[in-house]
């Protein structure tokens, strides 16, 4: 068969250069990294045989095997699973556009430190790369269950590959490494060494749901009559969750959840948890200790491994979590499940409806754990994934409470220390019957906004809320018991119930004053707004833009207009202060003059500056301007 030369990709080309060049201090994962995927290649035959009885695969035997060539220097991973056809080797080796490439270079370029780098390998699906930190040369032979033609694919890093189809192929993948000189110096050990590989296979692979056997050396005495010796297994294949806890050590779990996980950090909270009765399952689970990068993006992958009787079936089961506990990652184990059961199947099975919800419950009453025995590493959990639990507030009313019980809050009480809503409730002033929140882009611009002052100067506490999702659930919310939630920048505020009788007789001669400026300034600014009215909330600006008690906030019409929905734009409120020397002022040559053209320019400034105090912009930013660059001249 003819042998086709290709070049690589741009970004896999620097892929190569950076695996060939970059000094890693432990180049040891790379035998991980192909030992995970001969394990995921074994999963997908044994998935595809269930599905398909009339596959031609043999699975009587399904292993991973680890043959080591100290002559040629080479050592080959082989694996009898699912294999690749010629066009899966070209599209998944020569290229990797699928897997993140531009952000592992921009992380790897950025990674401080050795264990940063090492861990960065794993997270972007390009383990099969990490062949070239110890390899001059890597050779592919494979052929796909099913097929009867096989394909090698072989390069030297450079640039180029090759590909060759070719009709003598066992099933499955062997990646062939022709392995580079022993370099202790730089961390590049002799990987021909049987116990070297030994010590990498029981470290990382250990869990390995198949056998990872090795080739023994054969004697030098021996001749070619003798038998071939048999492999020896070197991994326990034991599975974890089935272990009793004093039997597993902390370093076992977190290898599990690395493994699983992608992450090369240890987890910051493992959850085991063992259901008896009618329906037997074990459950594996682990919290992480920071963030995807991809944890909002669409295609982020969700969900946990199921196995049935340790037989593993589906990889990412969204249907065990609900979509805020995405994070989570591990493994549950069902022994009353069928094996073929689909995710369809999934979606209406009763039996995983009762695990999603005692595993939900058990992940959230752990976090009120954390929360309760070990605030250091609950503020780590909340910093990295506060924000996507609360979208839980929105979308699971059964849950609401345990995860508001979990929910830390920036307020104006601390400058740093986050509070939760039972200790805002305990910190409420006499009288005082609301709980005040305002939203925004972040802390520093919630307490420079207008809305603040009268709270500010009152010595109320208000929630700074700056996630986008917390617009959604304070409304969804609504209250906590029995305190009713309220947005700082909508509807009236009134903060003055201890002194009534003054605060109202106030209010209705300030009213009756500025009641013409505020009617000529509705219909100046009409196709803006749709009220004009004195504000009890201001202190210190001239005026603040709200909405009405039952309207959107702009950036709730934003939001739901970035998810394609058509929400109609609401007019907002413009409120004055009246004890502002501008509004004053702005009245007095209301009252006085006949002329107003002019006046209607500073109503419009006004209303314009209300809208910026709040982050928003005006209509018509280069009018704003103008109007603005005008009055100022003839100031000087």
């Amino acid at each position: 068969m003819p042998t086709e030369t290709f070049e690589f990709q741009v970004e896999a080309r620097q892929l190569l250069q950076l695996m060939i060049h970059s000094v890693y201090s432990n180049k040891d994962v790379f035998l991980r990294e192909l030992i995970s995927n001969a394990s995921d290649a074994l999963d997908k035959l044994r998935l595809e045989k269930l599905w398909d009885d009339s596959l031609d695969a043999d699975v009587s035997d399904l292993h991973i095997e680890l043959d080591i060539d100290k002559d040629a220097r080479t050592l080959t991973v082989r694996d009898n699973g699912i294999g690749m056809s010629y066009d899966e080797v070209g599209r998944l080796i020569g290229t990797i556009a699928n897997s993140g490439t531009a952000k592992f270079l921009q992380e790897l370029r950025e990674a401080r430190d050795a264990a940063g780098e090492e861990g960065l390998i794993g997270q972007f699906g390009v383990g099969f790369y990490s062949g070239f930190m110890v390899a001059d040369e890597v050779t592919l032979l494979t052929r796909r269950a099913g097929e009867s033609q096989g394909t090698r694919w072989s390069s030297r890093g450079e640039g180029t590959y090759t590909l060759e189809r070719v009709d003598e192929a066992p099933q499955g993948t062997s990646v062939t490494l022709h392995l580079k000189p022993a370099d202790p110096e730089n961390q590049l050990h002799d990987y021909t060494s049987p116990w070297k590989i030994k010590e990498i296979v029981k470290r990382y692979s250990d869990f390995i749901t198949w056998p990872v056997r090795m080739v023994p050396e054969r004697p030098a005495s021996a001749d070619g009559g003798d038998e071939a010796p048999e492999p020896e297994t070197l991994n326990s294949m034991k599975a974890l969750w089935a272990r009793p806890r004093d039997e597993v050590s902390d370093d076992e779990y977190h290898e599990l959840y690395k493994h699983i996980g992608h992450d090369w950090r240890d987890p910051l909270e493992t959850i085991r948890l063992q259901a008896e009765g009618t329906f037997e399952y074990q459950a594996l689970l682990f919290l992480p200790a920071h963030a995807p990068h991809d944890l909002f993006t669409r295609d982020f992958r969700r969900g946990v491994q199921l196995y049935v009787k340790r037989v593993f079936i589906m990889d990412d089961c969204e249907a065990l979590l609900p979509p805020y506990l995405r994070f989570v990652k591990g493994v549950v184990d069902a022994a009353d499940l069928s094996l073929n059961v689909s995710r369809e199947i999934l979606q209406q099975d009763r039996h995983i409806e009762m695990m999603r919800r005692r595993l939900t419950k058990k992940v959230l009453s752990t976090v009120k754990e954390m929360m309760t025995k070990d605030q250091e590493r609950y503020g780590t959990f909340w910093r990295e994934f506060g924000t996507v639990l609360k979208e839980g507030l929105v979308t699971d009313s059964e849950n609401r409470d345990a995860i508001l019980a979990v929910a830390s809050f920036a307020s104006t009480h601390h400058d740093t220390e986050p509070t939760t809503l039972k200790g805002y409730v305990e910190r409420m002033k006499d009288g005082q019957e609301d709980i005040y929140y305002l939203t925004g882009e972040s802390r520093q611009s919630i307490e420079n906004s207008p809305h603040m002052e009268a709270f500010r100067e009152r010595g109320i506490e208000v929630l700074l809320l700056t996630d986008p999702v917390d617009e959604v659930w304070a409304d969804a919310v609504g209250e906590y018991e029995g305190k009713k939630l309220r947005s700082v920048a909508k509807g009236q505020i009134d903060l003055d119930a201890e002194d009534e009788d003054t605060a109202e007789g106030e209010r209705e001669k300030q009213t009756e004053e500025y009641s013409g400026l505020l009617g000529w300034m509705k219909e100046q600014l009409e196709e803006d707004i749709k009220e004009v009215r004195l504000s009890s909330r201001l202190t210190v600006s001239p005026a603040c833009v709200v909405s009405d008690a039952h309207d959107l906030t702009p950036a709730l019409e934003n939001m739901y207009r970035a998810m394609g929905q058509e929400v109609p734009s609401a007019k907002r409120i413009l409120e004055l202060n009246p004890d502002h020397q501008l509004v004053k002022g702005l009245n007095q040559a209301y009252k006085e003059r006949t002329d107003r053209a002019e006046l209607a320019e500073t109503a419009e400034l006004l209303h314009g500056l209300a809208v910026l105090a709040e982050g928003g912009q005006p209509k018509e930013p280069a009018r704003f301007v103008k109007l603005m660059a005008d009055r100022l001249e003839r100031a000087l």
